[in-house]
């Protein structure tokens, strides 16, 4: 049984809470992590790991003199190492001018310039390292599909005369050979070229032999995933509903739903939805949505939040350990190129400034996740750290960015810029920092 699905018994605002505590806590334990191991590794002392802001918890400390807390906010955390005055690392200008040499070398403001990069670049790497290793194991626990199509598991679909059946070697339907798998563009013409029907005449290989069995038609309007806060999602529709009629007409294809919503203009739509053995009704709106295309731009459609697939569960086989690392890396790639791309668009105005969620979208987003699932909520924790790591690379002072900024100007000039510039460029982040909380905050409550 998945744990995650037994918490909405205690209602939606208590797992929006934990969901969002959860996320947030293992993407800043690892964040922290990153710049505490590599500070230390590189001769830093680190004198608080804090998880969480505000009154201490719990604390104890190691055989380094780290002290290790939990704090009441859990809202982030830092680490503070020796000479810093504060979390955000300002420095203590009478606490350092005390230190002989040697300790000096131990703080973050003595150490040698590669040392304090390496620190500071740590924790958003460390990020896209966690995106990456749990990508790569969900690959690895659900394997791809190899080079034969094999039935693993028909979906339950309210279609009768289904004679096909798991292990069945799909070869062909309707009279149409099967393409490779591997290849999205002939499997598109392939699904294209189908007769829409809910029975349609599968040729198999079953125990060796070849047959023709019916099956149900290949991309059936069959619920496998909602997206957060979608409309949808907020009528409580449910992963595993068939819709079978739109407004009254019957619908066998996937296409045809997308095709019903996105020309809807986003009136109503009336839905009949099969969910074990029962027919339901349920009314939406469709809403505008900016998707992501694979030249880097936007396109602007009609959605109500559903994604479907196969009819059935194909079989798959486990990936090498290095195909899956590398399907890890290529999937947090995809998530920070469709980040900036995203954030530029909207800098643009090319598409809405209600892309960009706030902490209270954050926390809707982390329950609905989680209302799917465990292997949904852990999904969603890795595409949320790629994208906080990037976010603390951007250029921006108080960021993990704005501190290499510094480090290069450092670099090229042969000297820090002054304690009263960094006063002035902090405050400065500070309030950029600020204004975009606002901002996102100001999505959350008012963007449709």
């Amino acid at each position: 049984m998945d744990i995650l699905s037994l918490i909405p018994q205690f209602g939606n605002t208590l797992l929006v809470v934990i969901a969002f505590v959860v996320a947030l806590s293992v993407i800043v334990a690892i964040h922290e992590y990153g710049h505490y191991i590599v500070g230390r590794w590189s001769g830093i002392h680190a004198e608080v790991f804090s998880l969480g802001f505000g009154p201490v918890l719990w604390s104890r400390h190691d055989k380094r003199g780290t002290k290790w807390q939990i704090a009441a906010i859990p809202l982030g955390g830092y680490v503070r190492f020796m000479g810093d005055a504060n979390a955000a690392s300002g420095k203590d200008g009478e606490a350092i001018a005390a230190m002989d040499e040697d300790q000096r070398r131990h703080t973050i403001h003595g150490a040698p310039l590669w040392a304090r990069a390496a620190t500071v670049a740590a924790g958003p790497l460390f990020n896209f390292a966690l995106s990456i290793l749990v990508f790569a194991a969900v690959l690895l626990s659900r394997g791809e599909i190899g080079d034969k199509l094999v039935i693993g598991q028909l979906r339950d679909l309210p279609v009768q005369g289904v004679t096909l059946q798991e292990g069945d070697e799909v070869r062909g339907i309707a009279g149409i050979a099967l393409p490779g798998f591997d290849d999205d563009e002939a499997f598109s013409e392939f699904s294209k070229a189908l007769p829409i029907q809910p029975l349609l005449p599968y040729d198999v290989l079953r125990d060796g032999q070849e047959m023709t069995v019916d099956g149900p038609y290949l991309y059936p309007p069959h619920v496998l995933s909602l997206a957060p806060q979608s409309s949808a999602y907020n009528i409580n529709m449910k992963v595993g509903d068939v819709i079978t009629a739109i407004d009254g007409q019957p619908v066998t294809a996937f296409s045809e739903l997308k095709e019903a919503v996105e020309g809807s203009d986003g009136r109503v739509l009336l839905l009949d939805v099969w969910r074990d053995g029962e027919t339901l009704e349920f009314a939406l709106a469709p809403r505008r949505v900016d998707e992501p295309q694979t030249d880097g731009g936007f396109k602007t459609h009609w959605r109500i939040g559903i994604g479907g697939g196969l009819a059935f569960e194909p079989a798959t086989v486990t990936p090498g350990i290095g195909d899956a690392i590398w399907g890890g890396v290529a999937q947090t790639g995809r998530i920070i190129q469709g980040s900036v791309s995203g954030l530029y668009h909207m800098v643009t105005g090319a598409i809405s400034s209600c892309n960009l969620s706030g902490p209270i979208g954050i926390a809707q987003t982390s329950g609905a996740m989680a209302s799917q699932g465990t292997a949904s909520f852990i999904w969603f924790i890795a595409v949320l750290s790629a994208a906080i790591g990037l976010l603390n690379l951007f250029p921006i002072p108080m960021l993990d960015g704005g501190h290499l900024v510094f480090y290069a100007y450092e670099a090229v000039a042969g000297k820090p810029p002054s304690d009263g510039a960094l006063r002035v460029l902090m405050t400065l982040g500070l309030f950029i920092v600020g204004s975009l909380m606002i901002f996102g905050l100001t999505n959350d409550m008012f963007c449709p």
